[in-house]
């Protein structure tokens, strides 16, 4: 509803004062003729086809083209003839002779190019009427009144208007359709028609009795059919006309003339169009031009406007319906799917009264004034925001391309010219906005901006909001917690400090951004068919009783004990995501023990020294009494103290920790309830799995050291200090966890390779019982099981991607779809790859990513007769390139892979390509490998390579590096699906698939089965791969800004003022704000010291003797107790270094006067991949 103050202003009579002037429009409503309706047979359907080609015919013979075409080509003929002759007289220049060939090629094509198309025109005719002539003859009937006939003209060079009849007998028409008169001959008379089409509706119409008793039906149909159209003036209902029938030729005939006597500009002027057969229904919405006040133009001049529906309507009675498909011929080699469609005969213009006055308003607004200006032209120039630039734009390009201004198909765009023109020389020097905007502002601007909801609303209109799609946005903004938006914002802070990194961080930046968005795009082309959803999915149902059992087992379930004696293992009902919300689904981790942990090691030169020191750790009295009995017994033992171990999970910036246990081989038992919250609190499969955060669980000693003051007497309180050192970890992501529902067993606690003020527990306990006699006394253990609580459901796969796009040959594709089927068929849950996508959307198998590759000539260098040290080198080298995570969810069969070169140069990539490069690799150096898929136990779904070396399988981890045996008891790999090699893929069918039962025998078939047969040679010799991949060595500049810039001076641009500084000093101001109630001290001494030992870590892969490292820091240990350890990690950027020092918690010692050295070294390989060390160590003075 219009507000009444606009009513005012736009009111005529306000601005012409005078009251009595009446304005009225005269609107004209003829009639409706439809192009195609629901109730058309075949025969009406050809026969709009042939009005509509024989109305093109006519528009074209009216723009005589042709004709003119042909005239030009004549005169320039003429005029070229007449040049050559004078050539020689009068010296005619060679550029004018040029130039009329020109012409004349020109014209020649124009000229050829009309002539097609005439007879193109004429030609579907002829094919349209022979269509309706067999219809005609098939169904017995006729039930249209056209008819095609022609008028022939003698061929000569005059072009006389000699007519003659031609009967459409079938054999004159193929004696029409085979003449020469449709061949090209000489100009002047070539492609002149001989035959002129002429369409008449003078047959007639067979009698609805004498037809056939759907064809009845079909005209009782029409017969009931009846239509109106309401008038809309300015968005508002004024009339409407009287209900009319259709007709047989399916014309609605209305001729009904509505005066509008207008009080406000008109705007809008509306008509609807209903069908009022059975029930009122809305066809179409047009909207008519108001008229102009200059140009008068009477009742009788019929104008025209089209309009469709797309309502569907299925076909009856020999009817072909609406907006379905159907055969238009008896081959059902041309199917149609047709809308509703017509056209309103109208007139519409303002009245004139009896004496001869125009009863329209002398002076409009501009938004009116001009018909043939588009509105959005003339709000434009009343804006002035383009109206300067585009319009000037515009003139010019219509000056460019010389249009003629007679053409009436241009007349519109000239009134625009001239308009402009004219507004130029009176441009005002403002410009008006919407006078009334504020009145129908409902909110302010700050409102709009600082709404929850429509953040929401624009964030998924976006796509850059991570909900469900079956999950609806609140309607309050009380409704919706900040925390849908922490992901957003964090993902746009990350933006705007990685556009400001140094050129490393910047490549693998702008690296991992590529490498997402191709996925993302490669992905979405191929998931638009693939999401299904099942009932589960959106309705939570009460569990279904079957059964009298069943019933009973509910009822007794009331009155049963809390706690059975014997209880009874069930299977979780696994609960559909959409009905979970925050704070109902938990992280359930229990720990259960640990074996091997490091204890204490103090000298046993030392022991007087800590009989009287100021510290002493509080424990050591409770430990094997070693203050008691013989000194030299007890200082044996003092070699090795007690440690008392406590177990840390991290999850999202949230700590939870377990009680302090003694002892190496500590038991805990504990069951940690780890809370989180699913970015847009999206619980589904989809939307947890893009949480990317991992799941940190770290084992810390703590020590308690009790402080007392010399000058103290005895008997006064002492002052105790807590610190923990870190002893190892075992990460996995919370993905792993999502796709196998539970992560339970006994895994490797990755130590760093120094620890330093703690040794290997004399007291050994083996883990497990199938070790094999392997010697694990240097390796530290930990027990877990976690799982999520409520199991939550997971997407079935429903998409067969094999399927979706084929560039390549048929058989190769078809065969790995046919082999991927049976393989799954067998064993579902097993992981098989027979084909994958490239960033172009190909579908490629998997064999032609394998082939022998170069890795960087330095590693080849190193150690070129040790073969076993090669292949640690270059293990490590592709565990340096850092990994991009792919999503677990719907669309994890959905594989995109790169090239081996395309991952070097990008300097990252996935699990699968990673160990597709390491395959190449070891290839290379004629070592038997084989990319292997399958699932570990930490990782999820992994890629490993399995080499064969003396008779022995080895299972290599191209992330770690990390080398297993086949029968290593601790190896994470569960279970082992595939191989693939450079010549075939194999589909393990054992029963049992643990990496210990495996037989790796492939040609055996009884084990494996395979997916190319023998013959197949020409594929065995295709790949992606390039032959040799070129390395580039990393820039030292690029090293070197890299090591001076900190995490502060990426800052420093954007909010702080610090200076660059480097690494290490990046660490110490990250460590000095994480102490911020304690003072930092840093020990320059031992940081020099450190900085010697990190470039020997790296030499010798992190092998050093602790012999050595004592050696290095032995006259620190006589004044300080020596705590610490190296870390070693790939780059990728300066967070996550902070990160992983953050996580070993080294800040958080309480002790007073702690003193810490801190050193950071950085190891190139080729193509920016580099090799982080970061030496953490604390000190703490005798006294």
């Amino acid at each position: 509803m219009q507000a009444m103050q606009r009513e005012l202003k736009n009111c005529i009579i306000s601005e012409s004062g005078d009251q009595t002037q009446i304005y009225q429009l005269d609107l004209n409503i003829s009639s409706i003729v439809f192009s195609h309706h629901s109730l058309f047979n075949l025969e009406q359907v050809l026969a709009s086809r042939l009005f509509d080609v024989y109305e093109g015919f006519q528009k074209r013979q009216q723009q005589n083209v042709t004709r003119l075409l042909s005239e030009k080509l004549k005169a320039l003929i003429s005029a070229t003839k007449l040049a050559e002759k004078n050539f020689r007289t009068s010296k005619l220049s060679t550029n004018t002779l040029k130039d009329y060939r020109t012409q004349i090629r020109n014209t020649k094509r124009l000229y050829d190019n009309e002539c097609q198309r005439d007879n193109s025109l004429v030609q579907s005719m002829l094919k349209i009427w022979k269509q309706i002539k067999y219809v005609r003859k098939q169904q017995g009937f006729i039930s249209t009144s056209v008819k095609l006939q022609f008028r022939r003209l003698t061929c000569n060079s005059e072009l006389n208007d000699c007519e003659g009849r031609i009967s459409e007998d079938d054999e004159k028409v193929g004696f029409m359709s085979s003449t020469p008169a449709f061949q090209t001959t000489d100009f002047g008379q070539r492609n002149e028609f001989l035959f002129i089409p002429h369409l008449t509706f003078i047959t007639e119409i067979t009698a609805a009795s004498m037809c056939p008793m759907d064809e009845q039906r079909r005209r009782e149909k029409v017969k009931l059919e009846k239509y109106f159209i309401k008038i809309y003036y300015n968005n508002k209902l004024v009339s409407s006309t009287s209900e009319a029938p259709l007709h047989q030729d399916f014309k609605v005939i209305f001729q009904q003339v509505f005066r509008i006597q207008v009080l406000n500009w008109p705007q809008s002027l509306e008509l609807e169009v209903f069908e009022s057969s059975k029930r009122t229904t809305l066809l179409a919405r047009v909207y008519l031009p108001i008229p102009n006040n200059v140009i008068l133009k009477g009742k009788d001049v019929l104008d025209e406007v089209d309009f469709s529906c797309e309502q569907q309507v299925k076909p009856s009675d020999g009817a072909v319906g609406s907006n379905i498909p159907f055969f238009l011929d008896h081959y059902e080699t041309e199917e149609l799917c047709i809308l509703t469609s017509g056209k309103i005969m109208y007139s519409l213009s303002w009245t004139v009264d009896d004496r001869g006055v125009l009863l329209a308003p002398t002076c409009q607004p501009a938004h009116v004034s001009y018909t043939s200006v588009p509105r959005s032209i003339c709000s434009g120039k009343e804006t002035g925001i383009w109206w300067h630039s585009d319009i000037q734009k515009l003139i010019a390009w219509a000056e460019e391309v010389n249009i003629d201004p007679n053409d009436p198909e241009y007349s519109d765009l000239f009134e625009l010219i001239v308009y402009a023109k004219a507004e130029e020389q009176r441009d005002s020097k403002y410009f008006r906005l919407e006078q009334l905007q504020e009145q129908f502002n409902f909110v302010t601007p700050e409102e709009i901006k600082n709404c929850k909801r429509f953040q929401l609303l624009q964030l998924r209109s976006l796509g850059q909001l991570n909900s469900c799609c079956f999950q609806q946005i609140p309607l309050y903004d009380r409704e919706i917690p900040d925390t849908v938006f922490q992901e957003y914002g964090s993902q746009l802070e990350k933006d705007i400090l990685m556009t400001d990194l140094d050129p490393i961080s910047a490549e693998r930046s702008s690296s991992a951004n590529y490498i997402r968005m191709m996925r993302k795009q490669v992905t979405q082309q191929i998931v638009t068919i693939r999401h299904k959803c099942s009932l589960s999915d959106i309705v939570s149902e009460y569990e279904e009783i079957i059964s009298m059992s069943q019933l009973s087992d509910a009822i007794f379930k009331l009155g049963e004990r809390k706690r059975h004696l014997k209880p009874q293992r069930k299977e979780r009902r696994k609960i559909p995501g959409q009905t979970v919300s925050d704070g109902d689904v938990k992280l359930l981790i229990r720990i259960l023990r640990a074996y091997n942990i490091p204890a204490k090691k103090v000298p046993a030169t030392k022991l007087a020294v800590m009989h009287s020191a100021s510290y002493l750790p509080v424990r050591m009295s409770r430990g094997r009494h070693i203050f008691s009995g013989n000194l030299s017994y007890t200082a044996d033992l003092l070699n090795e103290v007690v440690v008392h171990p406590f177990v840390e999970v991290t999850f999202q910036n949230t700590v939870y920790q377990t009680t302090t246990a003694d002892g190496s081989h500590p038991c805990w038992n504990e069951e940690l309830q780890v809370d989180f919250i699913c970015p847009g609190r999206d619980y589904t499969f989809s939307g947890l799995s893009k949480i990317k955060d991992k799941i940190n669980i770290n084992i810390f000693d703590e020590c308690m050291i009790e402080k007392h003051e010399d000058a103290c007497p005895k008997s006064c309180s002492s002052h105790s200090y807590i610190r923990k050192n870190w002893l190892g970890s075992v990460t996995f992501p919370f993905s792993a966890l999502l796709e196998q529902s539970k992560i339970c067993g006994t895994f490797q606690v990755n130590t760093p390779p120094v620890l330093h003020g703690y040794t290997w527990s004399k007291t050994y306990v083996p883990p497990k019982e199938e070790c094999y006699g392997q010697d694990l006394k240097a390796y530290t253990f930990l027990t877990i099981f976690a799982t999520i609580e409520p199991q939550l459901s997971s997407a079935e796969n429903n998409l067969e991607s094999d399927k979706l796009v084929d560039h390549e040959a048929e058989t190769p594709l078809q065969r790995a779809y046919i082999f991927k089927q049976t393989c799954k068929a067998l064993f579902p849950k097993r992981r098989l790859l027979t084909s994958v996508f490239n960033y172009q959307g190909t579908d490629i198998l998997v064999t032609e990513y394998i082939m022998t590759l170069n890795p960087p000539q330095q590693l080849l260098d190193m150690y070129p007769d040790d073969l076993n040290s090669t292949s640690d080198l270059i293990s490590r080298f592709v565990s340096l390139i850092p990994c991009i995570s792919d999503a677990v969810d719907e669309k994890d069969d959905i594989d995109v892979w790169m090239t081996s070169e395309d991952c070097i140069k990008m300097g990252i990539c996935n699990k699968e390509e990673h160990a597709v490069l390491l395959c190449n690799y070891f290839l290379y150096i004629r070592k038997k490998a084989w990319v292997l898929l399958g699932t570990s136990v930490l990782e999820g779904k992994v890629a490993y390579v399995a080499t064969l070396e003396n008779g022995e399988y080895f299972l290599w981890n191209p992330l770690t590096g990390h080398c297993y045996r086949q029968f290593d008891a601790f190896c994470p790999l569960q279970s082992i699906d595939c191989l693939i090699s450079r010549e075939n893929v194999w589909f393990n069918i054992q029963q049992n698939n643990s990496p210990m039962c495996v037989n790796f025998d492939i040609s055996k078939e009884c084990f494996w089965r395979q997916l190319l047969p023998c013959s197949a040679l020409h594929l065995k010799n295709q790949t992606i791969q390039t032959e040799e991949i070129v390395y580039v060595p990393t820039d030292e500049g690029s090293l070197e800004e890299l090591q001076n810039r900190s995490l502060k001076a990426l800052l420093h641009k954007l909010f702080l003022n610090f200076h660059p500084k480097r690494i290490e000093k990046t660490l110490k101001n990250k460590m000095m704000e994480w102490r911020s109630q304690h003072p930092t001290r840093w020990h320059r001494q031992c940081t020099s010291v450190l900085r010697q030992i990190l470039p020997k870590l790296e030499l010798r892969n992190g092998h050093v003797s602790k012999e050595k490292e004592e050696n290095y820091l032995e006259t620190f240990q006589e004044h300080y107790w020596v705590t610490g350890f190296p870390i070693q990690m790939p780059y990728l950027d300066v967070q996550l270094i902070t990160e992983a020092v953050y996580q070993t918690g080294i800040h958080s010692s309480e002790v007073p006067n702690t003193e810490f050295a801190l050193a950071v070294y950085i190891h190139p390989y080729p193509n920016n991949i580099l090799s982080v060390w970061i030496y953490l160590v604390s000190l703490i003075r005798h006294q």
